[in-house]
This record gives structure tokens, C-alpha cells and sequence, in this order.
């Protein structure tokens, strides 16, 4: 199944005589659209490689090929003139979705010898000096298109003057691009961009972004000393103070967790990382029941609480609901995944009768990050081993965007450790069982199986759970958009979603009440976006206000699910509720794969996504004891996967067979 998002390009033919008016070109291409880029295919009748040398300096992802290589191999093309001069901003060329669109310019666009404009050829400006231009310009930037311009000119340190003779604050700078390298994952480079620009006090967002990225290298000390300097100042300190908070909650400082915490939501009350670190970190919670250590098994996972990940909330039980029906204190000792495993930490591990690692999609580099694992877990390499209960990993999935990477050393590093010393390594698709093999060694591939999702198969976990009548469910849909790294997720194919999805909601109404379930604050983007632009109002449920029992009640009660999130498909399906998945991620494919019904899933970039989405939603709704009955069966393996997996996992930690 297909769910990529549209490959597009630039597309320009050169020759020996063109080829020099080629870096003209790129320059008028990137100040003319500064926020885009894609990759600029450059045809040619058979050059060499090195002849691109001077070109390549004028962009970061040109690619040449023999023109009989052609570029079929993209959805779309803006085909540009190599004798023309980009004067329009190309944005709405690229949400066309035709396989070749020529640019056609507007009005006088200078000379057609493929020199620029607005300077005679002989006074091109230099590389250094379109860095300067570029990086002078205001607005948003492409991050790879700002890092290629912007890095050889703080590299260089000096001034940095534009041809115009306009000066760029490299401190600022620096800052915009440790930014763009933080959200990149590129955390050594960030730090190496920030340091010098961080050396004036008075630079407080700067200090900020240092100690972010310092915190993402598992560098504690530096990264506390930048963040208390950034705190001194009022504007950065809502930001400062909760990096400061997190950073004392995952070394279980708890006291000043919440110290720094109420210090931010007194410089912003609005803050969300303060207001969520303040709650999780509030004192007076009453103290679980004494239970000898020896008798628990430690779970670490992902504890969501307040308004977070309505799907995430509902894992650790799940996980624990594959070992029977205690989920309390009395059995499980909870380890928050993203503190950091020092020896008091390590101690609780040991004192327990073993240790799972279990629940959502912990191999992701970029919600916490660190640089003792490369993923979730906060883990080092040295305590890793030193674990000495059993070690099993149940339920975890590999969760990387399409364009998105991990730093490869560290986590490989971490991987093998992990599958070194853990008894039991199971992923919850076979999707991710394959990209974490990919990073293992041979002689350890075949010890990563598969273990579905834990909330695949809730209708057999929860105790007492029955199945709903025809009559029991609501005439209802609920639609779910996700809409955190919207840009993965999107691309330049926003507004053919948006229009797509109004298009398949008025096809529905006709057939059922279309209601939306937000499982956190953020998706609900989607229900303004959808009033602005299409003038379609609809209902929200907030999933995320919800206990675990209401969320469930609301997914098996309703007739039809229509997710883009993973447990909006998931949580669902395991109610025994027909569910079809708006993939803008692997992981919903992965999972489609695993139980043998892709058609359960549309592609958010399929040119017909509404009308594909309104026929199969349809078909469901009309044969939906049918739908019903084949998630039943479809549930049937993941539940004797599971069932298997937990029965030598509850043998190996001494506990009554489940």
C-alpha cells in the first residue's frame, strides 16, 4: 500500500553553454522562495559530476542526470527555463498536483543569458555572498535550504555583509539554526553552532537553545548552567524553566521539578510544559501500599497524564492486561521511561522480579531526547548491563516519519546492548520488527519477534467486557486527525487534505452523524481549519479529558472509527470496532499489513482520498455486523501471539500464568 508523500522537484536542461548561467538560476530560485526545497533535477546531454562542483554551492540537493534518465521517478515537476530568472515565490506551483508543471514567468524577469537581474554577469555574486543574501532575508526558510547557506558563514565567523552591504547578527543567526539542527536531531552540531554565540549573558535565547540541545546529548551539567542564565530573562524564562523542570524530574528531583515549573507559570501562566510538569510533580498523592519489591515487576513505559496523548494514556494498562487482571501497585512498580537510569534507578530495577520495557512507539529520537540511548528509554549502555532481573521489551514500536532518521551509532549501540541482555525482545508490528533488525547485527536479528499491540486485543483483556449490541452503538463516526510534525505528516498536500476530507464528510453525512475525537488539544486544529476553509462545523469529543474507561466506552459504542493517529486505529479495532486508517505514518500501513487488510487503509496524499474514504467508510456502515465479525478473526492471531509471548514472560518472572 502506497502512503508516501508526493515526491516533487525542480527540473531545469543544461548543456556546456548553459551550464554557467546554472548558479544564477538556483540563487533566483532560492531567494525567490525561500521557504521551499525540494530537489533541482538538472538534465544534461552527458557532462561529468565535478562540472556541478560551482553549482552545488548555490544549493543543497541538486541532482544531475543524463537526460535520457528523464525524472519519472517524482509526482510532480515545475519545469524552469535554465535561461530564467525566479521573480515569483513557487509555493502554489507545488500544491498542483499535474506530474509536469512549466514555471511560466511573470512579467520582465531580466536578461535570458542566465545571468542575474539585477547585476551584469561579470558581478555574480560569490557563494559567501548569496549565503548572506539568503540567510538576510525575512520569514520562514527551508531548513536544509538555511543550514547549507548559513553554517559555512558561522563557520567562518566574521562578518556577515550581503552584497547590499546589509549586516546579519551572526548570534541570531546561530540561533535560528541551532534551532533548525535541534529539530533535525543533528544535537553535536547544534551545540557546536550555539557555544560561541552564547558566550554574552545577555544572549538569553541563545543560552536557551544551548542548554536544550546539550539536554539532548544527556549532557546535564552544561545543559543546567545555560538554562539558568537563559531563566534571568523574562521572555525566554516560561521556555528555560521547564527545560529546567524536565531536567530535574528525570534525574527524580522532584521538589525542584516543581519549583522550576511554578516559576514558569509565573512568567507565563500558559505555559504547557510548566502546567504539565507542575501537576505531575505536585506534592500530597497518596502513597501506594507497602509491597515488597520482590514481589512487583517494574514497568517502564510512557505514563501520560493530564491533557497528553489520549492513546497513551491507555498503554500501560494495556501492557499490564496481558499478565492478568491485577494492574496496581500490589504487582507493578512503574519506571517513567524517560528518567534517567542512574544506580537509584537501577537499584528499583534489580529489586523487582523483573523488568518490562513496554507500550507505544519508544523508538523515536525527537520527544525526549538523549544521547545515552538515541530512543526513549534514558538508559546508558553501563547500567543496561548491569541489570541483573530478567529484561523483557513487549509492545514497543519503531515510530521514524518517512524523511525522518535517528542517529544511527548510538542507537545501534543501544540496540544491541538491549538485545544482548533482554530475555524477550518483541515489536508490535512486523514493520518494526524489520527497521530494528536492519540495525543489529546478524547473530542477533532473529531474537526480535513480533508482539502485537497490547490495546489490538482489549476486548479479551478487560475483565467483564462485553461485546455491544447492534442497538448498543451510536449512529456515529468519529474522524481523528494527528497534527503534531505536521510537515511530515502533510508535506504540500494540506489543502487537497482539507478538501478532501470536507468532500468525504458530506458524502458521510447522509449515512451517519460524523463527529470528531481529539485525543490530544492539538488535534483539533483540524475542526477550525475545517470551519475556515470549507464552512463544515463538527462536534468534538475530547478523548483526552477522559478516563481510560471513558475513552474505551466511546470506541466500542460508535458504529465507525476514521483515525490518522496509531491508537485511532488500534484502540478501536481492539473494541471490536470497524476502523479505517488515514495513513500519513508506516506505522498504520505496518499495522494494516500485519492483520491482511490494507484496504483499511487511504493514503492522507491519494489524489482521490474523498471519495476512496467515503465509498470503503460506506461499505463498512452498510455491512457492519460483517466488519465486526472480521475483527473478531482478525483478532484471533494477535491474541494467541500475545497470549504465548505473556505465558513465558510471566514463567520467567515467577508469576501465575495469565
Amino acid at each position: 500500500m502506497e502512503h508516501r508523500k508526493r515526491r516533487i522537484a525542480f527540473a531545469a536542461r543544461v548543456d556546456a553553454e548553459r551550464l554557467p548561467g546554472l548558479p544564477a538560476l538556483l540563487r533566483s530560485l532560492a531567494l525567490a522562495s525561500p521557504a521551499l526545497c525540494e530537489d533541482v533535477v538538472v538534465l544534461h546531454p552527458g557532462l561529468k559530476d565535478g562540472d556541478f562542483a560551482t553549482a552545488r554551492r548555490f544549493h543543497p540537493r541538486l541532482v544531475p542526470r543524463q537526460e535520457s534518465e528523464g525524472y519519472g521517478d517524482y509526482d510532480t515537476v515545475v519545469t524552469l527555463p535554465a535561461r530564467t530568472l525566479v521573480r515569483d515565490d513557487l509555493a502554489p506551483l507545488l500544491r498542483t498536483r499535474q506530474p509536469v508543471v512549466p514555471y511560466e514567468p511573470l512579467g520582465d524577469h531580466g536578461p535570458d543569458d542566465g545571468s542575474a537581474a539585477d547585476t551584469p554577469a561579470h558581478t555574480e555574486p560569490t557563494p559567501a555572498q548569496f549565503y548572506a543574501e539568503y540567510c538576510s532575508l525575512p520569514g520562514r526558510k527551508a531548513p536544509d535550504l538555511l543550514l547549507h547557506c548559513a553554517l559555512p558563514l558561522l563557520r567562518a565567523g566574521g562578518p556577515i555583509v550581503t552584497p547590499a552591504g546589509k549586516r546579519v547578527d551572526p548570534a541570531g543567526l546561530a540561533r535560528v539554526v541551532g534551532s533548525a539542527l535541534h529539530q533535525q536531531g543533528r544535537y553535536e552540531e547544534a551545540v557546536e553552532v550555539l557555544a560561541p554565540a552564547a558566550g554574552d549573558p545577555r544572549r538569553a535565547r541563545n543560552h536557551e537553545a544551548l542548554g536544550s540541545a546539550l539536554m539532548a546529548l544527556s549532557r546535564y551539567s552544561e545543559a543546567e548552567t545555560h538554562l539558568h542564565v537563559a531563566g534571568a530573562h523574562p521572555v525566554v524564562a516560561p521556555r528555560a524553566f521547564a527545560q529546567l523542570a524536565r531536567l530535574a524530574w528525570l534525574h527524580g528531583r522532584d521538589q525542584d521539578a516543581h519549583r522550576y515549573a511554578r516559576q514558569g507559570l509565573d512568567a507565563d501562566p500558559t505555559d504547557p510544559g510548566c502546567r504539565a510538569l507542575h501537576a505531575r510533580t505536585r506534592p500530597g498523592a497518596t502513597p501506594p501500599p507497602p509491597v515488597p519489591a520482590a514481589e512487583q515487576v517494574a514497568h517502564v513505559a510512557l505514563y501520560a497524564e493530564g491533557q497528553e496523548n489520549a492513546g497513551d494514556k491507555i498503554l500501560p494498562e494495556a501492557v499490564r492486561r496481558c499478565f492478568g487482571p491485577t494492574t496496581d501497585a500490589t504487582r507493578w512498580h512503574p519506571v517513567p521511561v524517560h528518567r534517567l537510569v542512574d544506580d537509584r534507578v537501577l537499584a528499583e530495577l534489580n529489586a523487582r522480579r523483573g523488568v518490562i520495557v513496554g507500550g507505544g512507539g519508544l523508538f523515536l529520537p525527537d520527544t525526549w531526547p538523549n544521547g545515552n540511548s538515541g530512543w526513549q528509554w534514558n538508559v546508558p549502555d553501563e547500567q543496561l548491563r548491569r541489570i541483573t532481573a530478567p529484561l523483557a521489551v513487549f509492545g514497543v514500536g519503531f515510530n521514524l516519519f518517512d524523511g525522518q532518521h535517528l542517529a544511527p551509532g548510538r542507537l545501534a549501540g543501544s540496540l544491541r546492548t538491549l538485545v544482548e541482555r533482554a530475555a524477550f525482545v518483541g515489536l508490535r508490528n512486523r514493520g518494526s520488527v524489520e527497521r530494528v533488525r536492519e540495525l543489529l547485527p546478524a547473530e542477533l536479528r532473529d531474537r526480535v519477534r513480533h508482539q502485537p499491540c497490547p490495546t489490538t486485543v482489549l476486548r479479551h483483556l478487560v475483565p467483564g467486557w462485553t461485546d455491544p449490541s447492534p442497538a448498543d452503538r451510536a449512529d456515529t463516526v468519529l474522524l481523528n486527525c494527528a497534527y503534531d510534525r505536521a510537515g511530515l505528516r502533510f508535506g504540500h498536500d494540506y489543502g487537497h487534505f482539507l478538501d478532501q476530507m470536507a468532500r468525504a464528510i458530506r458524502g458521510l453525512r447522509g449515512h451517519a452523524e460524523v463527529r470528531y475525537a481529539a485525543h490530544t488539544p492539538a488535534d483539533e486544529a483540524f475542526v477550525h481549519d475545517l470551519r475556515r476553509e470549507h464552512g463544515l462545523t463538527l462536534p468534538v469529543t475530547r478523548l483526552h479529558d477522559l478516563p481510560n474507561e471513558g475513552l474505551l466506552d466511546v470506541y466500542r459504542r460508535t458504529r465507525l472509527v476514521i483515525g490518522m493517529r496509531g491508537h485511532a486505529t488500534m484502540l478501536p479495532f481492539g473494541c471490536g470496532t470497524p476502523a479505517l486508517s488515514l495513513i500519513s505514518h508506516p506505522k498504520l500501513a505496518y499495522f494494516l499489513a500485519d492483520i491482511d487488510r490494507p484496504q483499511w487503509g487511504v493514503s492522507i496524499h491519494a489524489p482521490d482520498l474523498g471519495a476512496d474514504l467515503t465509498e470503503r467508510a460506506v461499505g463498512l456502515l452498510t455491512d457492519h455486523e460483517a466488519a465486526v465479525a472480521d475483527i473478531h478473526g482478525r483478532q484471533r492471531e494477535l491474541l494467541r501471539v500475545t497470549r504465548e509471548n505473556a505465558a513465558s514472560l510471566a514463567d520467567l518472572f515467577g508469576l501465575p500464568t495469565p
